[in-house]
């Protein structure tokens, strides 16, 4: 029996989900790699996150978006896992914005984390 559960998500962007890990300050392995769980159990993922305690993280693409792939019993992150993935979607959704804007020529002139947790993001562009 699996102990693998699998959190659905809206994260279509692997460069945007890297960066947002990256700006979250995790450590991750990119590849075809072996998410660790119960009773060395493996699931193969896209991307994982190892924790400290010999279980991981994975992001697993089904074809249409990354779903989160761990085994819950063995989290260990300092945020639950709702609050780690409500993070990572806003960080995620940063990084979709401002490669977005970029494309059509805007740069980020500001950009702020908000007291209530919310980002405050400005871009724009200069007209030649």
């Amino acid at each position: 029996m699996s102990h693998f559960s699998t959190i659905h998500t809206s994260l279509r962007h692997r460069s945007a989900l890297e960066a947002a890990l990256t700006r979250l300050n995790y450590t991750y392995r990119v590849g075809s790699q072996p998410v660790r769980g119960y009773r060395g159990q493996t699931q193969t993922a896209d991307l994982v996150i190892p924790q400290d305690n010999g279980y991981d993280i994975g992001f697993v693409w089904d074809g249409q978006q990354y779903n989160l792939v761990t085994d819950l019993q063995y989290w260990q992150q300092p945020l639950s896992v709702e609050g780690f993935v409500k993070q990572l979607h806003q960080q995620y959704a940063y990084e979709v914005v401002v490669a977005q804007s970029q494309k059509q020529g805007f740069q980020v002139s500001e950009s702020q984390q908000l007291p209530d947790g919310s980002l405050r993001l400005v871009v724009q562009r200069w007209a030649v």
